[in-house]
């Protein structure tokens, strides 16, 4: 290779550096070996593009759309069947719960960047304003429905079957023992659970850099510091259980009703690393560069 004041380039004249009017991506590698974490705030914006303004200087931008749907199904006896009536060795009756989980998020970035270097060490140095927004919803289907009027063998809450879980999220924390419903007669189990919508703003100041390993490739990394303000609107539960009104008066006879539960809002303000704001990702990323 040869190297002068403007231009680094292989033994086959290919430059190793960007150029003015050249694209580049950016993939976060540490976000490639990393579990599946299904949290709002993580694994953001691991895609990310520039274009060079000069050689010295670019534009850069991230998006992220997402919209994921997952069901996990658990079998439960049917409970509208007597039990005893199958000769050993059968297996009871069964019927099927369903969890259902939305989660859609969308991402988006915006920055500027310089650069500073004449070797295959690159310093890079900038800023950039970033959004997110998401939202989780989880949606509960029981196969035994709840009967007032079957007592307490057949159409109750059952805190042991109705509860569910899931491979991919655990148990789903679905059943409530103690609900705070006047009147309830034993449990509550959940019929739906909506987040509210969790949005985030975050500015940043960049630094890092980038080493070539090959022409127009790149590994390198970088730091950010800035604020960063979050806004998690109210959520809501709905729970379906089986009460008596406590009303004077009123009917004494057991009828199956639906609850609905609002959620506390949450606010944050930052000012700190990019270990915790939602654009930057843990401060120590790795970043494999491509540039054409």
């Amino acid at each position: 290779m040869s190297l002068n004041a403007q231009s680094l380039v292989s033994k086959d004249g290919e430059p190793y550096l960007p150029e003015a009017k050249d694209w580049g991506i950016s993939i976060d590698a540490t976000k490639l070996i990393k579990t599946a974490n299904f949290s709002f705030v993580s694994d953001l914006q691991t895609i990310s593009g520039k274009y060079f303004l000069t050689d010295k200087s670019a534009i850069r931008a991230g998006l992220r759309l997402g919209f994921d749907n997952w069901t996990s199904t658990n079998w439960v006896p049917d409970r509208s069947k007597v039990l005893t009536t199958a000769a050993y060795p059968s297996t009871y009756p069964l019927k099927e719960n369903k969890w259902t989980r939305n989660f859609s998020t969308v991402g988006l970035s915006f920055g500027y960047e310089k650069r500073r270097g004449k070797t295959k060490l690159q310093g890079i140095y900038g800023a950039e304003i970033g959004f997110y927004f998401a939202t989780l919803k989880d949606k509960f289907t029981y196969a035994n429905k709840l009967n007032a009027s079957s007592g307490a063998s057949g159409g109750t809450v059952d805190s042991t079957y109705d509860a569910m879980t899931s491979p991919l999220f655990g148990k789903a924390q679905n059943i409530n023992l103690s609900p705070a419903i006047q009147g309830v007669t034993g449990y509550a189990r959940m019929l739906e659970r909506t987040s509210g919508v969790f949005f985030s703003v975050v500015t940043r100041a960049f630094i890092g850099a980038e080493y070539f390993v090959i022409p127009k490739l790149s590994i390198g990394g970088e730091f950010g510091w800035g604020p960063s303000f979050t806004l998690e609107g109210r959520s809501k539960t709905t729970y379906e259980s089986i009460g008596i009104s406590t009303v004077p008066g009123a009917s004494s006879v057991p009828t199956v009703k639906q609850t609905t539960f609002d959620g506390p809002q949450n606010k944050s303000f930052t000012l700190d690393n990019d270990n915790f704001n939602s654009l930057g990702g843990l401060s120590a990323t790795l970043r494999v560069n491509l540039y054409f």
